[in-house]
């Protein structure tokens, strides 16, 4: 738990910090591109399909429960293990969230975008109400569950280096969770912005997480070689 609070100020302003504020630059510039363009309302328009809805709509379920279970299930895991580096991923994890959720809804609050109408409408993509909490800070760009998936996923995939299969099984859960949301409740958009800034999230958290790691590992290290006879 210390790590969790003690990193928690730093990570939150190295997300914007240095190179990493040019990425929120990038996902503002390709939202403008996508809006103007059209292209937001004609994929709108193209994942309008029942099966296709059907299919998608579980990562909403899924985007908004795993979040929730996983740090607890990582942290559970790790006491009955006794791995040090299993709970941290969870007290990882768990952080990344909570300055993922942070961040979305921070954006949400001054850029107050309608979501898509439940059915083919009106244009409704071009519509933000920029201004304070205009919007609320629940629906709108980016897409918090797109944010979040990401931000653990990346968490995971950097902390786990050596276990590609789990990194990428994070991945794809992203991935699913952000496109079957850009199908159902959000715009591509969203998505997009969404994934940039939940991978710089992950990539902050997880090497921040990383030096507790090893510092860990090192300690446990030389505590065995101090009781060694």
């Amino acid at each position: 738990m210390k790590q969790l609070f003690s990193t928690l100020p730093r990570n939150i302003l190295g997300c914007f910090g240095g190179r990493r504020i040019i990425w929120h630059a990038v996902a503002i510039v390709l939202t403008f591109i996508l809006v103007t363009s059209g292209f937001d309302w004609r994929y709108f328009l193209a994942t309008r399909a029942p099966v296709l809805r059907s299919w998608m709509f579980p990562a909403v379920h899924m985007g908004g429960l795993l979040p929730i279970i996983l740090p607890f299930l990582l942290l559970a895991i790790g006491i009955i293990a006794g791995s040090t580096r299993i709970r941290l991923t969870g007290w990882a994890v768990g952080q990344a969230e909570l300055i993922g959720a942070l961040v979305a809804a921070i954006y949400k609050a001054f850029t107050g975008r309608v979501h898509p109408p439940h059915g083919v409408g009106a244009d409704l993509s071009h519509v933000f109400r920029f201004g304070i909490l205009r919007g609320g800070v629940f629906w709108g760009w980016p897409s918090s569950h797109t944010t979040i998936a990401f931000a653990m996923a990346v968490t995971i995939f950097t902390l786990w280096p050596k276990l590609r299969w789990l990194g990428n099984v994070a991945i794809i859960y992203a991935l699913y969770v952000g496109i079957g949301v850009s199908m159902t409740i959000h715009w591509c958009s969203d998505f997009l912005a969404g994934a940039i800034f939940g991978t710089v999230i992950g990539m902050v958290v997880g090497k921040s997480f990383l030096v507790s790691q090893t510092g860990a590992a090192s300690s446990f290290s030389q505590d065995q070689t101090t009781q060694s006879p």
